[in-house]
């Protein structure tokens, strides 16, 4: 749910995924978008220019693709707050041609789950990814969005403003990982704990 080109957003890690569709589905969610598997790609310049400045240039697949940037979060917020272009793109394979020829190159492929939910003025996403299982809550505006974590029982304290691709490089930094793509086939022989995320569940039932 977005105002204008802005992406305002937080995660919460889940200890139970299966209890927090529940709540959903008793608070009232309309499911717009059931569990779909999604191939992204991170694209950024040779010396690394995009990241370093916190800026996101992806290739997304799954029932379509879709072209997105977006700009540095707002430092220091509540939630995740900062410019997001998106758009369909009728091919792939083309894009990803594109923006090779325009001198990017993928730089990390990672893979989630997600399923998509509306809750009054929120959207809401449940990812199951290769190193855990999260929700993102977006909205027009920090209250929406909080309103929206309390009423389904989530621990605001226990809010993340990270990417998913951040959390990947503290997990591959605490752990001595030396994967470098955040998918299933790759991340499947290990057992990953929330600490090893530096983060910790936001339901309070864990189960």
């Amino acid at each position: 749910m977005k105002t204008g080109d802005r992406e305002i957003e937080v995660k919460f890690y889940l200890a139970n995924p299966r209890a927090f569709l529940a709540r959903l589905e008793a608070a009232g969610a309309e499911c717009i978008q059931e569990r779909l598997f999604e191939v992204n790609l991170r694209f950024d310049t040779p010396d690394g220019g995009l990241s370093q400045t916190h800026r996101v240039l992806r290739l997304r697949q799954d029932k379509c693709a879709r072209l997105t940037y977006k700009g540095a979060a707002a430092v220091g917020g509540a939630v995740s707050d900062r410019q997001e272009i998106e758009f369909e793109v009728g091919d792939f394979s083309a894009a990803w041609r594109l923006l090779e020829a325009l001198g990017y190159q993928v730089f990390v492929r990672y893979e989630k789950w997600r399923a998509t939910y509306r809750l009054n003025s929120v959207e809401i996403v449940v990812d199951e990814m290769p190193f855990g299982n999260f929700c993102e809550i977006e909205g027009p505006d920090e209250a929406s969005i909080r309103q929206a974590a309390a009423g389904l029982g989530l621990d605001w304290s226990a809010r993340i403003v990270a990417s998913y691709l951040a959390l990947f490089d503290l997990l591959r930094l605490k752990r001595q990982l030396k994967v470098k793509e955040l998918t299933f086939e790759d991340l499947a022989p290990l057992t990953i704990t929330a600490d090893d995320l530096g983060v910790r569940p936001a339901d309070h039932d864990p189960g």
